[in-house]
């Protein structure tokens, strides 16, 4: 069960894909989190002895970042190789869960996290503004921008005629998609969305960190309907306990004062952004637990698709979660409770749910499994997978 939202978390051979020749440039303490005496670990460590290959593997890692986390190296080393033999990127989803927590664990160990997930690269509103003419969305994460084409279809087909439609497409400069041609070929493909549905669209490609954009760069004009999606992105920007400016803070702030119509957010429902190292570990072992299994009940364990979902976008997650700190350490995730605060303190409102919308993403999730949840709290919708939320959205003005 995710914990509460003003709580800090506490709970919750293989085939090495990742290389460990590399260092970060950041030193790190890898004694944080401590929270175990020598006579409970050695408790622990005799209990694991003779690991079996699928029993326990949980406790196993735990131990393992218990280990790294007071600085007890040998015994850290004796129990990682024990969890190499019990992982495997094609098993249980525990065990391909624990292939990339091993990685994970070693690459802090050693000091390469950061440079691993700088390699890793992930390969993978309409009610507010249906009466205007001019509408413009901000996407902070605009990737291959076919996630607006159903939107787009609907603004195309209103009895009034379709809008104006402007896009603002967001990518980091180091992103898959903004590299090279990356965002012009997002360009192309809403141009052809435009041609196909008969809708002018303008697309305006930002390749820019987020807490580095500027009121300037977004360009925002008069008489225009401003929607803003932060799609599992925001997490990224520092808040005060990384820099003292705030930039996550900062940005809603920035946001806001342009009078958005609407902006939308969706997040992970977890709790690694001011955790320590074990509680971390523990927080992000759960959490992932959740995804691999969902992950099992739709995508075949031999499908191309899932070994590159699971090896490159969670993987790099998991590793920067695990491995690194300071502002190295960009996955900082918020549960929904804080999020809603951060929202909150910058002005926004909270738009109310649909129950359209909730009705049909319950009917999609059916289809899949019955271990799917969604949940309404506090104003956002919650989905879960059997008794822990996965991710969360709301809407917000």
């Amino acid at each position: 069960m995710a914990p509460d939202a003003d709580d800090e978390a506490t709970t919750t051979s293989s085939e090495p894909f990742l290389g460990r020749s590399h260092r970060s440039e950041s030193p790190r303490d890898s004694r944080i989190g401590s929270s175990s005496s020598f006579g409970q670990a050695h408790i622990e460590k005799r209990l694991l002895h003779g690991f079996p290959h699928n029993t326990n593997l949980k406790q196993l890692l735990i131990a393992c970042a218990r280990a790294l986390s007071e600085n007890k190296q040998n015994e850290f080393e004796e129990l990682i190789e024990q969890a190499r033999s019990a992982v495997s990127i094609s098993g249980e989803p525990i065990q391909r869960l624990g292939a990339y927590l091993v990685e994970g664990l070693v690459a802090r160990k050693e000091l390469s996290g950061t440079n691993i997930y700088r390699a890793l690269k992930c390969n993978q509103p309409d009610k507010a503004c249906k009466n205007e003419d001019h509408i413009h969305i901000v996407d902070f994460q605009i990737a291959q921008g076919t996630q607006w084409m159903t939107l787009l279809q609907a603004l195309a087909a209103r009895p009034s005629g379709p809008p104006h439609v402007r896009i603002t497409g967001i990518d980091d400069p180091v992103s898959k998609y903004a590299r090279g041609d990356g965002l012009a070929a997002v360009g192309r493909r809403l141009q052809a969305i435009s041609e196909k549905f008969n809708i002018p669209i303008e697309f305006h490609p930002v390749p820019v960190f987020a807490p580095d954009i500027t009121r300037a760069m977004l360009d925002v004009r008069p008489g225009e309907a401003l929607a803003v999606n932060f799609p599992l992105q925001l997490h990224h920007t520092p808040d005060e306990s990384v820099d003292v400016s705030n930039p996550r803070d900062g940005l809603l702030r920035m946001i806001k004062s342009l009078s958005p119509k609407v902006v939308t957010l969706v997040e992970q429902e977890s709790n690694t952004n001011t955790a320590p190292f074990l509680t971390r570990f523990v927080e992000t072992l759960d959490y992932y637990s959740a995804i691999f299994e969902s992950i099992d009940v739709t995508m075949a364990r031999d499908k191309k698709e899932r070994i590159s979902v699971e090896q490159q976008c969670l993987a790099r997650d998991i590793v920067n979660i695990i491995a690194c700190e300071g502002k190295e350490r960009v996955e900082r995730h918020e549960l929904f409770g804080k999020w809603r605060l951060r929202f909150m303190m910058a002005g926004f409102q909270q738009f109310p749910l649909s129950s359209y919308v909730n009705s049909v993403i319950r009917g999609l999730l059916r289809r899949y499994s019955e271990h799917y949840t969604l949940l309404e709290k506090d104003g956002a919708m919650l989905l879960g997978w059997k008794d822990r939320n996965l991710v969360s959205a709301s809407a917000w003005h």
